[in-house]
């Protein structure tokens, strides 16, 4: 997928701008706190209409005005012709917003995610090693929300039927009323775990050798830890079945707890070195280099995930995300990433310099106190 224009208004501190942008993409440069990861945040919004970093769609406003826009249009690169324009919208004072695929209003904003085809890469993206379950199971959602069909709906209705569930379990309502929600929890939690599984199969043996390759000392794995025993097979049937009997077991410490204690929202991304005698958990026991290869892996198996399920190049982010790794990963990710990516990036550094990614290819642009000057 290709960004060929940008229009931005009241997004952070970006000055109001209408861009073009190169087919090979851009490097972006400028001292820190310029609006270098702002761009980039501006851009992934297209994608998934909510920001990378985690803020609120409030603080995207820029101080002052009360209500943004970002415009994109794109270009698909070896696949047939897309939609050609999304536009996100916010407006502060009514907290609404707005997304439109080529100035058609989205009822659904699920209808209208992950048309940039875009995947981010930022010094962020530690967290989803050092962080806890939640991080990583929200890094799967994302995944599986852009690049599976029906993924979204699913885990949507599963939270819907969560909240009704644990809102009985709360009020210590009937075990009648609680047990009324259970056929609903199972249907659609199974869908997202059974999804989750299949996912994290395909893309196992290729996290390893991201890891392998980057590393270039040692291995690490990746497998899924579903509070419903999975034994059984992933199947559909067979997981229904395995968190029907899971809900059954757990009754008595849900009533007792208040919480639904098993499910997709309790499940955990285990990642992990793999030593000559035990699987080490990178969480506990990996070193920053360790963890920062294996953040690394996670997104180059995304960026794969794209081409595959979409069939064309994802456009590809980057936010000064090799800053902190040594020179040894840095060099040995810059040359897979040359070797594996042929789509557009766009990326950012503080100097010319430190463009190492496409650096022959990449138009230089330069920007100072949210103006960006091509």
């Amino acid at each position: 997928m290709r960004l060929s224009a940008l229009t931005l208004r009241h997004f952070r501190n970006l000055c109001d701008q209408d861009l073009e942008l190169p087919p090979e993409g851009v490097a972006l440069i400028g001292d820190n706190a310029q609006g270098k990861s702002n761009f980039l945040e501006a851009i992934y919004y297209l994608e998934t209409f909510r920001s990378y970093r985690g803020a609120p769609d409030e603080q995207l406003v820029r101080f002052g005005s009360d209500v943004f826009r970002v415009v994109g249009d794109t270009a698909s690169v070896g696949a047939p012709a897309g939609v050609a324009r999304v536009t996100a919208a916010f407006e502060r004072k009514g907290k609404r917003k707005k997304v439109c695929l080529d100035g058609a209003e989205q009822e659904r904003l699920g209808s209208a995610l992950g048309r940039l085809a875009a995947v981010i890469f930022s010094p962020s993206d530690l967290d989803l090693v050092s962080g806890g379950p939640k991080e990583r199971r929200r890094f799967l959602d994302i995944v599986l929300s852009l690049n599976v069909p029906g993924y979204l709906g699913s885990l949507q209705e599963y939270r819907h039927v969560l909240g009704q569930r644990n809102a009985a379990l709360r009020d210590a309502l009937p075990l009648s009323v609680v047990q009324a929600w259970d056929p609903g929890l199972v249907n659609s939690g199974a869908e997202v775990i059974a999804a989750r599984s299949h996912w994290l199969q395909g893309v196992s043996k290729g996290f390893g050798d991201y890891y392998e390759r980057v590393s270039n000392d040692g291995r690490a794995r990746i497998t899924y830890e579903s509070s419903p025993d999975l034994s059984a097979g992933t199947s559909l049937d067979a997981v229904r079945d395995a968190f029907r009997a899971a809900l059954v077991r757990a009754g008595d410490r849900d009533r007792r707890m208040g919480t639904t204690t098993v499910g997709p929202h309790r499940d955990e991304v285990r990642l992990a070195l793999e030593d000559a005698n035990e699987a080490l958990d990178l969480r506990d026991y990996g070193s920053g280099g360790q963890r920062r290869t294996a953040a690394l892996a996670l997104r180059l198996v995304e960026a794969d995930t794209v081409r595959d399920r979409r069939g064309e190049s994802p456009l590809i982010l980057v936010d000064d995300a090799f800053a902190e790794l040594d020179e040894g990963r840095s060099e040995r990710v810059l040359d897979l990433m040359e070797a594996t990516e042929s789509g557009q990036v766009v990326l950012t550094a503080p100097k010319e310099t430190d463009v190492r990614l496409k650096r022959q290819s990449l138009a230089r642009w330069r920007i100072k106190a949210g103006r960006v000057a091509t």
